[in-house]
């Protein structure tokens, strides 16, 4: 050990006391930081890692080594001194790992002078240091291959050009034979194959964050048998070709025949072991979460999961390939048998292909593909079937993969959120599968149903209501195997002291017979359960199925199994498109696309408030915008939300105007919102815009005069209304917000929050605006760049933070609880109508309901809410409008993402299913970095640039300067 480091030592000190190492080290880090900053463009990125830097680390690690090894070997055997150090009394191998060490330890060096790019992106950004990490350690590895490769060559030559070239070649080929350009030509199983024998594509996890343990094997592989091949061919140079030495040749031989051997069947072995890795991203993005564990583990009934690629398919799609293989592996793996996972190709199997295309609607997709000597279109498969029972979900090419433009005019395709996008289907087919049974078979508590009834007293309409409650409780029951419980209390058979602890132990109050009868009654039913108390909703005219739609949904509100329903409520888009006012076609929602996203786990259904009631139903209702409501609207929205339901609005003060008048970038204001509802409830929505120094660019036209031409460009600038929101802005310990990078909340009105009426409530106030925001001193949202000519806009004033999102739980009071109830006016307002005849066209003209209910008040107002009310108000509407993400996705950026991910959080947050919440923020968004003006990017760049060549110079003169005050060596009879 002591010779092999003393060789380290002799060889450091002979690189640093010569300026060639600099200079090779010097021509990477210039190399490395151009590709950083300029080939990688890492400030248009706007991503806080430095996966840029290893993303050209295989090839500029190619070059490095064979500039540092090519004068190893090749310089001794110039000089003659190599016969020297085969004479010296130091192993063969000594020699060899000696050299060896000297050159990985330059290459460390010349790793450690990059430290500064991540140190760098760290105060810039939320740069995730695992990958760092796990990056450095890959290039050492790929590093020690090449080194070896190096070494081995230097020792077959005595010309250091020679060995330099022939080192990049071999090298070269290592990488090559799995680069895209190669494997392109080759279907999935060569590719893969392919794939596997590159140090380039090898180095693809690593560069991710994941250590896996085929990789280091691989890597040290290499570097083991040309460390062999080095010392097999330099003992070579000390043989005798005699009789007397066969005996000696034949065994080294054979040694190294074996070493390639043992080495070859490792990596055979370990090809097939996909679990022997390391994920070290901070959120452990690329292994199953425990969430999904939770979810295939407690599968009653095996679960299907089959993969469907066929053997050729688009080159950027094939390397993708491996990786969904591997994760769906894994779902087989972690079930303990609950997942059955397969693989196939249709086009080798008719039978196979007519049922995936009769039975699960999977085709093929036309994919343009360029051959050797022309282009061609190839039909593939790239889909993925989840099958539970009869239930089943296929996940194609749109729902797998994302695509982004990069800037060297290529497509970059990558894999949009694999784990979300298994999971969710899995649990949509799951949940799909379930019956009403399965509910309380997971609920060991069960629950209870309790009617509180006046039989004796009730009016003629409701004379029938007692019967059905029974019949639809007891066919309940029955399916419930004896876990729903049914209990009858008759408030007329207690004494007054006990009816009082009634009302005060339910929350409940007699009904009158009219509006202004004195007499009253108790029909009242309630389902309790280990959450709390819910109050059902009885009208008239309800038959069994309504009933019992009404009980099941509360009961699977308080259940896990069940695909949740989410009740949606836009306002009716006043601005027709051309063809709707012509009657080809009904207004247009702007909300089309954040509806088909949550269709992806949740059914969802249209809402009427009209009557004064949402759907009984739905697990959440989401407001899109509301406006133009009535008071009979807004007891809607109240009373769902006394009755413990959770409530999300997206309620901005302002909206934009879209309509056909609309000349220029305007908003309108909202009226007849919820404002007052949720002021009483202690959420103040300003009737303000806030303007935030902290923003998203906005895309704009520019008139530019050149030469007396007037040209009209799109220019992206600081527009201060697109309030750009980092972490530090946000709840960190919410699970809403904890794992999103950024959000950006256009056109929002700030929220004050009165701490006297949210007392004794959970409050999370989920997103805050910078401190260098302000509110607009108008509704003038179109930037003037006469007036003002920086940005358009005057300077801001009072700069301070404003609350954009805030959720809360608790329980809230009624905003009508001393108010008139606004269905009594609507029902005086008919009754006068009555009176006064029917409308035209309206004659003889009666359905029923209104007979039976006419004669009789509205059920009584609940006043207060369950502790398990929830309440998420969002100060902005059109953050995730289809205008905003249209314009998003047409300038090639992908910040609405963060956007719609926030809002998916807000509604599992909602219905309490934090499952999915958990996968998909891990490492499901960007990490981006803080806005930078172009001054401040170019800082950032050059002094870079500075620190690494200062590290390097200090370096060098340091080595230099120890190498000439070391004292030659006296030889004997020297005074």
């Amino acid at each position: 050990m002591k010779q092999m480091l003393a060789v380290c030592r002799k060889e450091l000190k002979t690189s640093f006391g010569t300026p060639m190492a600099a200079i090779f080290i010097g021509f990477f880090l210039l190399c490395s930081l151009f590709s950083f900053f300029w080939l990688e463009t890492f400030f248009a990125r706007n991503t806080a890692d430095i996966r840029p830097l290893f993303n050209r680390m295989p090839m500029l690690m190619i070059f490095l080594a064979a500039a540092l090894t090519m004068r190893q070997w090749s310089e001794e055997q110039k000089l003659g001194t190599l016969e020297v150090l085969l004479t010296l009394p130091v192993r063969l191998h000594q020699l060899v790992l000696g050299k060896f060490l000297a050159v990985l330890a330059l290459t460390g060096c010349a790793l450690l002078l990059t430290l500064g790019l991540p140190v760098s992106v760290a105060m810039l950004g939320q740069l995730d240091w695992g990958p760092v990490a796990g990056g450095y350690l890959g290039a050492l590895l790929m590093a020690a291959a090449y080194i070896s490769i190096g070494l081995f060559v230097s020792s077959r030559t005595d010309n250091q050009i020679i060995s330099l070239m022939l080192t990049v070649l071999l090298a070269g080929l290592f990488y090559l034979i799995g680069a895209g350009g190669i494997t392109d030509f080759f279907g999935n199983q060569a590719a893969d194959l392919l794939r596997s024998l590159g140090t380039g594509s090898r180095f693809a996890s690593i560069e991710r964050g994941v250590i896996d343990l085929r990789d280091v094997i691989y890597y040290l592989s290499i570097a083991v048998l040309f460390l062999t091949l080095n010392i097999y061919f330099l003992d070579r140079q000390r043989w005798s070709f005699g009789e007397n030495t066969a005996g000696y040749r034949r065994t080294a031989l054979l040694t190294v025949l074996l070493i390639a051997a043992n080495l070859l069947a490792a990596n055979l072995w370990l090809a097939r072991v996909d679990t022997a890795r390391l994920d070290l991203t901070a959120d452990r993005e690329y292994s199953l979460s425990r969430a999904t564990r939770d979810i295939i583990v407690n599968l009653p009934e095996p679960l299907i999961m089959r993969g469907y690629f066929s053997a050729r398919t688009h080159p950027l799609l094939s390397p993708l390939v491996p990786r969904i293989k591997d994760l769906m592996s894994e779902y087989a793996i972690a079930s303990r048998g609950n997942v059955q996972v397969s693989f196939v190709d249709p086009r080798l199997d008719e039978q196979l292909e007519t049922e995936a295309n009769q039975q699960y609607g999977i085709k093929p997709v036309p994919f343009q593909v360029s051959g050797r000597y022309e282009a061609s279109v190839v039909n593939s498969y790239f889909h993925i079937l989840i099958k539970y029972g009869d239930q089943f979900v296929t996940l194609g090419f749109n729902d797998l993969i994302e695509v982004k433009p990069r800037p060297d005019g290529e497509l970059d395709v990558s894999l949009r959120n694999l784990e979300y996008d298994l999971s969710r289907s899995v649990k949509k087919v799951v949940y799909g599968f379930q019956s009403l049974a399965a509910v309380f078979t997971q609920n060991p508590a069960g629950c209870q149903i309790i009617s509180v009834i006046t039989p004796a007293s009730l009016p003629e309409p409701f004379k029938t209501m007692p019967d059905t409650i029974k019949k639809v409780v007891s066919d309940l029951q029955q399916e419930s195997g004896g876990k729903l419980l049914f209990a009858e209390k008759d408030p007329d058979r207690l004494s007054a002291a006990e009816q009082r602890q009634l009302n005060e132990q339910y929350g409940i109050e007699p009904i009158r017979i009219s509006l202004f009868a004195e007499d009253t009654f108790y029909l009242h039913l309630l389902l309790q359960t280990e959450d709390g108390l819910e109050r059902l909703y009885l009208t008239p005219d309800m038959g069994e199925a309504e009933l019992r739609q009404e009980i099941e949904g509360a009961i699977k509100r308080h259940g896990a199994g069940f695909t949740k329903t989410i009740g949606i409520w836009t306002p009716a888009n006043e601005e027709q498109s051309p063809l709707a006012m012509m009657g080809h076609g009904a207004p247009r929602d702007n909300y089309q696309i954040l509806q088909q996203l949550l269709r992806e786990n949740y059914n969802l259904q249209k809402v009427d408030l009209s009557q004064g009631r949402a759907a009984g139903g739905i697990d959440v209702l989401l407001l899109l915008a509301p406006r133009g409501l009535t008071e009979v609207e807004r007891l809607a929205v109240d009373q769902y939300l006394m009755q413990g339901g959770a409530v999300v609005a997206l309620a901005g003060g302002y909206l934009l105007d879209m309509s056909q008048e609309a000349q220029a970038l305007q908003v309108n204001q909202v009226t007849d919102g919820l404002a007052d509802l949720f002021k009483h409830y202690g959420i103040t929505v300003g009737d303000s815009l806030v303007m935030d120094k902290q923003n998203e660019p906005f895309p704009i036209p520019v008139n530019r005069t050149i030469g007396g031409l007037t040209i009209q460009e799109i220019q992206r600038i600081d527009y201060p209304f697109f309030v750009d929101v980092r972490p530090e802005n946000m709840a960190a310990d919410h699970a809403v917000t904890a794992s999103l990078p950024a959000v950006t909340m256009n056109w929002v009105s700030p929220l004050a929050l009165d701490d006297q009426r949210l007392q004794g409530k959970q409050v999370a106030v989920l997103l805050k605006s910078s401190s260098e925001s302000w509110l607009a001193p108008s509704s003038v949202i179109e930037p003037d760049f006469d007036s003002f000519p920086g940005n358009g806009f005057a300077p801001g004033e009072d700069f301070r933070q404003h609350n954009l999102a805030v959720a809360v739980t608790g329980d809230f009071t009624s905003f009508f609880q001393n108010k008139p109830d606004p269905r009594l006016a609507v029902k005086a307002d008919q009754e006068q109508q009555e009176q006064s005849g029917p409308a035209p066209g309206q004659e003889g003209k009666d359905d029923g309901v209104e007979e039976k209910q006419g004669k009789l008040p509205p059920l009584p107002i609940i006043t207060h809410a369950p502790p398990s009310a929830r309440l998420a108000v969002i100060g902005s509407a059109e953050f995730v409008s289809d205008t905003v993400i249209s314009m998003s996705q047409g300038l090639g950026m992908d910040r609405f993402l963060n956007s719609l991910g926030f809002i998916q959080n807000v509604i599992d947050w909602s219905v309490a299913d934090e499952d999915l919440l958990t996968i998909r923020a891990r490492g499901s968004r960007a990490r981006l970095l803080k806005p930078l003006t172009r001054q401040e990017q170019t800082f950032w760049e050059w002094l870079n640039y500075g620190i690494a060549l200062a590290a390097l110079a200090a370096v060098s003169i340091c080595g230099a300067t120890r190498l000439r005050k070391e004292k030659p060596m006296q030889l004997v009879g020297e005074k």
